[in-house]
């Protein structure tokens, strides 16, 4: 029983150590596969064996070429040069042949013997018109052997150039040259030529590879550098260092990125910075009203503070400031979010601001001002009335806060060429340049010296600038420190021609979409009656 129980023990085993070795051979092959894949490679690697692939790719086009220019045309020019060499002999050997009259001659044979002895692995071979061979260069080759007088002529005519011996316009014979060991009529000069062409065109190639190489190496070298840099500046980005930069200029297409790149780094470290901003700003906003909440409440608890009712105005007021802070702030929040839908209306300017003006105469009139209204008749745009109401009632509560007793708020509404005007200007604390560019963020304040109660909340200019751009215009400050400042609004003017013409536009496409709707359901409709 032991030893079963030792034997079953041990074959488990051993299936699980081939089991485990298996899966490690898998493993290991499907790490090869990944390491010799292309995607696994550097681009500065792939660059550079595409360059090379390039390179090998040319020259063995370019040998291709070369070989099909050697194998036609330059065998082509061989076998013409050793035809026109065969010709050129035979008319040497026919002016000698009207002068002695003999074929057999040596003095008539003497320029093949020439020919032969002048151009080097050339057989030439004399013939008369009877067939006799009055001279073989051949023959002499092998004069030495047994049969040396055999002819060593090649039996294929293709492999042989002739030319006959015209004499009177008679052929008295022929002259035929062919060349030792060559089946194409190319001469070993030829032959090693070609052959050092070819080696040429090899080392050609592998100093073309090198040299792409080298080049794709450095081209991808310079590719691939900014690439790596805006990869650190986004990596350092990522460990929370938003001052990274990849600093990136020029008009390349990689330089336009960096840039690019460095405009959403900048984008994402203010909006870093305005998300803490704003977190601060609310903390601080909500805990004075808490603490006073607090304090006050505490003491009531404590004994030290009747709950008669002047503590409660007390406390009711920190809650009403903290319920406007917090419905300002959300206001605000689904302005930039466009969750609050927009109405489209067409708006009569001059009317809707004229009853804004005639709320506030009182609030105006207590806080000791004086105001004045001036509005052109006729101007027209197309946004939300209740928006506007908003935006322009927010300035003129900005422009009381920040207007000392005594002061006066002029509101005028005037018509532009592309724009109408709201401005609201007040004779106020004013404004430096500075200033300008930061009044519209949130919790700012013009006068840091002022009390929260008397500096508002610190939204309002940033819910007039949300509600002007859901209007497809902008807000214009201007002022001076001490004298004032203007708040102008600038919404597009309602255009009648093109709004009949977008309504007719409309008119029709929804005809047309009835008309398609009304199409298919016939089409349907008939269907169901043919089955």
């Amino acid at each position: 029983m032991t030893e079963r129980v030792m034997v079953s023990d041990a074959e488990p085993k051993s299936s699980d150590g081939a089991a485990a070795s298996a899966t490690t051979g898998s493993i290991a092959r499907v790490e090869a596969k990944k390491r010799f894949r292309w995607s696994s490679f550097s681009y500065t690697t792939r660059v550079t064996l595409a360059f090379a692939f390039i390179a090998a790719m040319t020259a063995l086009v370019a040998i291709g070429v070369v070989s099909f220019v050697w194998e036609q045309h330059f065998q082509t020019y061989t076998t013409d040069n050793m035809r026109t060499m065969a010709t050129t002999t035979a008319e040497r050997i026919a002016s000698v042949y009207e002068r002695t009259g003999d074929l057999w001659n040596p003095d008539t044979t003497k320029p093949a013997l020439q020919t032969a002895e002048l151009t080097s692995g050339v057989g030439v071979k004399v013939i008369d018109a009877e067939g006799g061979v009055p001279f073989d260069s051949s023959a002499s080759v092998r004069s030495d052997a047994p049969g040396a007088q055999k002819s060593f002529e090649p039996t294929d005519p293709s492999q042989v150039a002739m030319a006959p011996i015209v004499v009177d316009n008679a052929a008295v014979g022929s002259v035929r040259i062919w060349v030792y060991g060559s089946d194409t009529l190319m001469r070993q000069p030829d032959q090693e030529f070609r052959n050092n062409s070819y080696q040429a065109l090899l080392l050609a190639t592998v100093v073309a590879i090198i040299l792409a190489s080298c080049i794709g190496f450095l081209f991808a070298r310079n590719l691939v550098a900014p690439i790596n840099r805006m990869t650190k500046t986004a990596r350092a980005i990522k460990e929370g260092d938003l001052a990274a930069r990849t600093n990136l200029h020029g008009e390349d297409e990689i330089a336009r990125l960096g840039e690019t790149f460095d405009a959403m780094a900048e984008s994402v470290e203010k909006d870093r910075e305005l998300e803490r901003r704003l977190t601060t700003d609310v903390a601080h906003e909500l805990r004075t009203p808490l603490m006073a909440i607090q304090a006050t409440v505490e003491a009531m608890v404590d004994g030290v503070y009747e709950a008669d009712e002047e503590r409660l105005v007390t406390v009711n007021s920190e809650v009403q400031r903290l319920s406007r802070l917090v419905d300002a702030l959300l206001k605000l929040s689904r302005l930039e979010n466009r969750s609050q839908p927009m109405k489209e209306e067409v708006v009569d300017v001059g009317e809707l601001i004229e009853g804004i003006v005639s709320t506030h105469e009182m609030f105006v009139a207590d806080s000791g001002l004086t105001i004045d209204y001036q509005a052109q008749r006729g101007v027209r745009v197309v946004g939300d009335p209740d928006m506007i109401r908003q935006a322009t009632a927010n300035l003129i509560s900005n422009a009381v806060r920040y207007t000392p007793e005594g002061g006066h708020i002029h509101v005028r509404v005037r018509r532009g060429d592309i724009m109408a005007s709201i401005s609201v200007e007040d004779t106020g604390i004013g404004l430096t340049r500075e200033e300008a560019k930061m009044v519209f963020s949130r919790f700012w304040r013009a006068d840091a010296g002022r009390t929260r109660e008397s500096g508002g909340l610190g939204v309002g200019l940033a819910v007039v600038k949300e509600i002007v751009d859901r209007h497809g215009g902008w807000v214009q400050v201007e002022g001076e420190k001490g004298k004032g400042a203007c708040f102008t609004i600038h919404i597009p003017l309602y255009d009648a021609e093109r709004a009949k013409k977008q309504a007719t536009a409309q008119a029709r496409s929804a005809q047309r979409n009835a008309g398609r709707v009304g199409n298919r359901a016939g089409k349907k409709q008939k269907g169901r009656g043919a089955r």
